[in-house]
């Protein structure tokens, strides 16, 4: 069997797949491809896999080759110790975890100074062997005398010396790791305790807190561990000792007698010095590595909702950066995110001059004819906020506005990414554009910000940084070659994400673009310097060229499949002529007439390809986006003090936690809906009903203006039904 073979045999099982989908998967990913490419363009492969079901494919595949690496190279220490036999080569080839050769190889590895080291080193190996067959006749004191020497002191350190070794074997052993292993996936509980007194902590609830291990929600696993760091809780992981020390006994005390003793205080030592302690550190990281899964996965989730957020399109918009001192930093950008004209204004009532802010805001909705006004979400939002909703009433024109999050605005706007777009702006300018351009296209603004710094995940900054990275990166390769890139108006960082597009040649294409003026065709990319027929084959599809000559250009069609394009609209009675228009729209129609598969054949495409063809001609330049909610815009705003228990709310959800969801409800403050105030059916976690964008009714529960607390339900209360 080929390694190929083994690996896809594996996976497929795994994955739930068929052996031939993975096996050409695996060869397509090691070709160079990208995952967007393979999953759009090579269904016929993969099967139709989808985009995350492929990288979970390509993280596990690595996993495994790394796996079989770290076989091989224990296998070769092994063999060089002189200590591999037929038995451990089969337990070697049938590990499946990491954990398990780890276990194997404990024996084998090279220690630094232990105990039981320096005692193989005085020479009690010999005694400890001997304690170790227990014999019923055998007395140790008698035995460890003939060991006294000038390193071993007397009889006792003899003993001491040879039930170290003893203890150090029995962690050792791998059968026993596994059977202990499985009991603390069990029984363990973890266990907090107050470390730092501050009766005010965030942390005061885990001050006496026990739970199961194999129970513990992620975010209560990250609130501990965080806890922990921060020095506030001292954690541990704890099990019945008795029963687990009945395990070491079951498997090496063989009976009473006085060497049996011996071993007996051996195995108690070996589980509370050695092996407890090194079970604790692993269920910990367990632990830890789970909950920090579930939480990239959420934020995963969280961001390609945030990233897919519908845009605002054909409309001229205010950007407002709120602020203090330094004032409301303002930017009016045009329905193509084109700056047209900023300022700073004071509206905040202490400086005095919201008569003066009030004068210039109105000048520029007029101005520009404004229709839509983003405001920031951060300090003086609320007054920004009230400031725009009594603009938007004294001058009775059809603006409203949105509340969007600031999150990453400032680290944007003093990038070098942020200097090269707008040099001739200052810092806390170049915020209110982004604000504004966050309105117009989520999407093509939030790709130039790190994702972790968008403000739609929990516990973030204690993420392992390049799994983190790793991850959310793959969202926003997905959610750019998803939606599709204008060739002609794209920033460099939007093509930075599409697949092929190195961050050098996307630079390249907006510098060819410059200096040649708009690409007339994506034929036109093979010029770009740095751009050769791999990266154009990877990133042609899902680069548009609106108005191109070749109206496929427009579409998501590859450039390898306009052939076979031309030659279904010929069979189907149509032209390339008629994509676009009216006429084209039979193209399915006639396409079942003749049937798909039959059509499939004929074309030289597979069905899925056809498929997609086919919707592609009938919507060319689609955006899929389009087809979602639109974002709630408001026109007046209200505070938490107009809220009272029981009032019906209409809100977009802006962030999905573990426990609940954090609801915009217009009153600046975010209000949370407990994951049991979400549905009337039980619901494991908040997002089998929620993402973040969705458009929701709520009732107030509670409101706390002190703590800054809304309680929200989903559930509509008996009086309102």
């Amino acid at each position: 069997m080929t390694e190929a073979i083994h690996y896809a045999n594996i996976l497929a099982a795994e994955l739930k797949l068929t052996v031939a989908n993975v096996s050409a998967t695996i060869a397509l990913i090691d070709e160079g491809n990208t995952i967007p490419f393979i999953a759009r363009y090579r269904k016929e492969a993969t099967g139709s896999m989808d985009d995350q079901t492929m990288r979970e494919l390509g993280e596990r595949l690595s996993y495994l080759r790394k796996l079989d690496e770290q076989k091989e190279t224990v296998a070769k220490t092994i063999t060089e110790q002189g200590a591999m036999t037929d038995a451990l080569a089969a337990s070697l080839q049938n590990v499946k975890t990491m954990a398990e050769l780890e276990d194997l190889y404990r024996p084998y590895k090279p220690k630094r100074k232990t105990r039981a080291s320096m005692a193989k080193a005085r020479g009690l190996s010999p005694l400890a062997a001997r304690i170790m067959e227990q014999n019923t006749g055998d007395d140790p004191a008698v035995l460890a005398a003939d060991y006294c020497t000038e390193e071993v002191a007397d009889v006792e350190a003899a003993l001491s010396g040879a039930r170290d070794i003893l203890a150090e074997e029995m962690s050792d052993s791998a059968a026993l790791r596994a059977t202990l292993r499985s009991y603390y996936h069990t029984a363990a509980m973890l266990k907090s305790k107050e470390a730092k007194k501050d009766t005010d902590s965030v942390y005061a609830g885990y001050y006496d807190y026990t739970e199961a291990v194999n129970k513990i929600a992620s975010h209560r696993v990250l609130a501990v561990d965080r806890g922990e760091r921060e020095g506030f809780l001292k954690v541990s992981v704890e099990v019945d000792p008795i029963r687990a020390t009945a395990f070491l006994q079951s498997r090496f005390v063989k009976n009473n007698s006085l060497c049996g003793a011996q071993v007996l205080l051996a195995a108690e030592d070996a589980f509370t010095r050695l092996i407890h302690p090194s079970m604790e550190r692993e269920i910990r990281t367990e632990l830890s590595d789970k909950a920090c899964e579930g939480a990239i996965r959420l934020f995963s989730k969280n961001l390609e909702q945030l990233l897919l957020q519908p845009p605002i399109k054909g409309k001229v918009a205010l950007g407002l950066d709120p602020g203090y001192r330094m004032g409301c930093k303002t930017a009016v950008v045009d329905a193509t995110g084109k700056v047209l004209d900023t300022a700073v204004v004071f509206p905040t009532p202490e400086f005095k001059r919201v008569d003066e802010a009030k004068r210039i805001v109105k000048a520029l909705i007029q101005k520009h004819k404004v229709e839509i006004i983003a405001i920031g979400n951060g300090t003086a939002s609320k007054e920004t906020e009230i400031f725009a909703a009594e603009v938007i009433s004294e001058l009775g024109l059809p603006v409203s506005y949105m509340v969007v999050s600031e999150a990453g605005a400032s680290v944007y706007s003093a990038s070098k990414l942020a200097a090269e777009e707008f040099p001739e702006y200052d810092v806390n300018l170049r915020s209110a554009i982004s604000i504004a351009r966050r309105l117009q296209d989520p999407l093509a603004e939030l790709v130039k910000i790190d994702p972790k710094a968008v403000g739609v995940g929990q516990y973030q900054h204690d993420m392992p940084a390049a799994q983190l990275s790793g991850a959310l990166d793959g969202v926003v390769e997905y959610c750019v070659n998803t939606v599709g890139v204008d060739l002609n108006t794209a920033s460099a960082p939007l093509l930075s994400r599409v697949a092929g597009v190195s961050s050098a040649t996307a630079k390249n294409i907006v510098k060819q673009r410059e200096d040649m003026g708009a690409f007339k065709s994506r034929k036109e990319l093979l010029k770009v310097p740095k751009l050769g027929p791999k990266a154009f084959e990877q990133c042609a599809g899902f680069l548009r060229v609106p108005g191109a000559k070749n109206p496929l250009d427009a579409t998501a069609v590859h450039p390898e499949s306009y052939a076979a394009a031309e030659k279904l609209l010929k069979l189907c009675g149509f032209a390339l002529a008629d994509i676009g228009t009216p006429a084209v729209a039979l193209l399915q129609q006639e396409a079942k007439k003749i049937g798909m598969t039959k059509l499939a054949q004929e074309v030289g495409i597979g069905v899925p390809t056809l498929e997609d063809m086919i919707a592609e001609i009938l919507r060319p330049g689609r955006d899929m986006r389009d087809s979602l909610p639109k974002p709630l815009l408001r026109t007046d705003v209200m505070d938490m003090k107009d809220l009272k228990p029981g009032m019906q709310m209409i809100g977009t959800v802006r962030n999905v936690i573990d426990f609940g969801a954090f609801i915009d409800i217009g009153v600046h403050q975010d209000g949370l809906v407990h994951v049991s105030q979400i549905s009337n059916k039980f619901i494991r976690h908040p997002s089998e009903m929620l993402k973040v964008g969705d458009i929701v009714t709520v009732w107030i529960i509670s409101v706390d203006p002190v703590k800054k607390r809304i309680a929200l339900t989903m559930k509509q209360p008996p009086t309102q039904k």
